[in-house]
C-alpha cells in the first residue's frame, strides 16, 4: 500500500473487498488492478498543473469518500427532466453507483441491442465487450481521477447497437446521489457500422442540498456510417464535487451529435474530447452552462482531427450570475494526415452579475497545411435597452431578463433536434434566472 492510499478513503483492503464481491471476467479484474496501481502512484492535481491552475480543489478531501457501500436505494428519485414527454425504448436508474432499475423493450432486445447496467452486461457478454474495453478511449494514466474510475467504476450504463440496427426510440439513463454518496459510474456506448441511436443521460441529487462526489467516465464509440445523438445533463446538487473524463471516437462517414448541459455541482472539472478517426467523420458538440451562487464549472474540450475531410463544430454558451465562475478551455488539434479539415469552435458568455467571472481560452494546434479552422469567444452583459423595451410591453424585470437569457441560448437549442430536450433545458435554466 502506498502512502497516497493510506491518506484516502479508498484503501487497499476496501478495493480487495470490492473485487471479491464482483463476478467479472479475469481480463477486467486485471485491468482494474493495473488502474488501481496507477491511482496509488498518481498525485492529486494541483494549481501548478496548467490544466488545473484556474480550478482550485484544495477544499476537496478525497478521504471523506470511499468505494460505494450499501445505501438507501429507495431514496427519493429526482425528476428526470430529459424523459418527460418522451416515449422511451428503455431506461436505467442508478443510486450511488448501484443500478436499481433497468428495462429494454422486447422489440429492441430481439434486434441484439444491449442496454442496462454495464457491470451486469459485462459479466454476461465479456467476450463481446472485451475489445472495446481494451481500446481505452480514456487513459487511466491521464490523472488520479481517471485512474480511480478505471479501477473502481460501479454500475454504469452500456448501450450496444449491432451493425445496421437503427433505434428510433430514445433510451434514458438517470444517475442519482444520496447525501454524502459517491457515484463512480462509467458510460460505454458502442454503435456498429450503419447503426443509429439516441441516448439521453442525466445526473441529479435526490436533494439539491445534498453533498457527494462524482468521478465518472463516458466513452462513445461510433462505427462507420453510424449516427449517435447523445445528450448529457449534469444537474447535481450544489454541494457535489464533479470530476469526469468524456471521450468520443467517430469512424469514417459517421456522425456524432453531443449535447452537454451543465447546471449543477459545487465544482465541476470535465474533460470532453472528440476524436475523428475516419475519413469524412463529423461531430457537432453543443454546450449549455448556467451557474449561480459560488459554483465553479471548468470544461476542457478537445476536437482531435486524425483523418482527412472531417468536420467538427463546437458551440458552448454560458450564463453566469452571483459569484459563480466558468472556465472553458478549447483546443482544435489537426494531425498532419488530416488534410481538408473543417473545424470550428466558439464560446459565448453572458454575465448576469458584475461579481461573476468567465475564463475563455480557445486554441489551435495544426500540423496539416490544407485546413479551415476558426475559433472565437465573446463575453458581455445583459443589454439594459432590451430589458427596458420588454418592461414597456408589460413584462416584469425578471421576466425580461429570463427572455433575454433564453434568447442567448437559442442558437444552441436550435441545434437540438429533440423538442422535449430543448424544452427541458430551457425550463431548467429559466427557473434559475433571478432579477438583476
Amino acid at each position: 500500500m502506498t502512502a497516497t492510499l493510506e491518506h484516502t478513503g479508498f484503501t487497499q483492503q476496501a478495493f480487495d473487498d470490492f473485487l471479491d464481491a464482483r463476478d467479472e471476467p479475469n481480463w477486467l479484474v486485471d485491468m482494474r488492478r493495473a488502474a488501481w496501481k496507477q491511482f496509488g502512484e498518481l498525485p492529486m492535481p494541483s494549481g501548478s498543473d496548467e490544466e488545473w491552475m484556474r480550478t482550485d480543489i484544495r477544499l476537496f478531501k478525497l478521504d471523506r469518500y470511499g468505494l460505494p457501500g450499501e445505501r438507501d436505494t429507495e431514496a427519493a428519485t429526482p425528476t428526470a427532466l430529459l424523459a418527460e414527454g418522451v416515449e422511451l425504448g428503455g431506461h436505467t436508474r442508478a443510486v450511488d453507483s448501484r443500478t436499481v432499475d433497468s428495462d429494454l423493450s422486447s422489440e429492441l432486445a430481439k434486434q441484439g441491442i444491449l442496454y442496462g447496467s454495464l457491470g451486469r452486461l459485462t459479466a454476461e457478454h465479456g467476450d463481446l465487450l472485451k475489445p472495446f474495453f481494451e481500446r481505452r478511449l480514456v487513459d487511466p494514466s491521464y490523472d488520479k481521477f481517471a485512474a480511480l474510475n478505471a479501477a473502481c467504476w460501479s454500475g454504469g450504463t452500456l448501450l450496444y447497437v449491432p451493425k445496421g440496427v437503427k433505434v428510433q426510440q430514445p433510451l434514458h439513463a438517470l444517475s442519482t446521489i444520496t447525501d454524502g454518496g459517491v457515484d463512480l459510474s462509467r458510460t460505454l456506448v458502442i454503435l456498429g457500422e450503419d447503426a443509429e441511436a439516441t441516448l439521453l443521460s442525466e445526473s441529479a441529487s435526490s436533494d439539491q442540498s445534498h453533498g457527494g462526489m462524482h468521478c465518472g467516465t463516458i466513452e462513445l464509440i461510433v462505427g462507420e456510417r453510424a449516427r449517435l445523438r447523445y445528450v448529457n445533463l449534469q444537474n447535481w446538487g450544489d454541494r457535489v464535487w464533479h470530476f469526469a473524463h468524456q471521450m468520443g471516437d467517430v469512424a469514417a462517414n459517421a456522425n456524432l451529435q453531443w449535447t452537454i448541459g451543465a447546471l449543477g455541482s459545487r465544482l465541476a472539472k470535465v474533460n470532453q474530447h472528440v476524436a475523428l478517426t475516419g475519413q469524412d467523420a463529423e461531430a457537432q458538440v453543443n454546450g449549455v452552462m448556467f451557474t449561480q451562487g459560488k459554483q465553479h464549472l471548468c470544461y476542457s474540450t478537445h476536437q482531435h482531427h486524425k483523418a482527412p475531410f472531417c468536420r467538427s463544430d463546437l458551440l458552448y454558451k454560458a450564463a453566469l450570475q452571483d459569484h459563480s465562475r466558468t472556465v472553458w478551455r478549447g483546443m482544435i488539434k489537426v494531425d498532419e494526415p488530416a488534410q481538408r479539415t473543417d473545424a470550428y469552435q466558439r464560446n459565448d458568455n453572458l454575465m448576469l452579475a458584475t461579481t461573476a467571472r468567465a475564463d475563455s481560452i480557445p486554441g489551435l494546434e495544426i500540423e496539416a497545411d490544407d485546413v479551415r479552422c476558426t475559433h472565437g469567444s465573446t463575453s458581455g452583459r445583459v443589454d439594459e435597452t432590451q430589458v427596458f423595451y420588454a418592461m414597456t410591453r408589460g413584462y416584469t424585470r425578471q421576466e425580461a431578463v429570463r427572455m433575454i437569457v433564453e434568447g442567448f441560448f437559442q442558437q444552441v437549442f436550435d441545434r437540438i433536434t429533440i423538442e422535449s430536450v430543448r424544452e427541458a433545458l430551457g425550463e431548467a435554466i429559466g427557473q434559475r434566472v433571478r432579477d438583476l
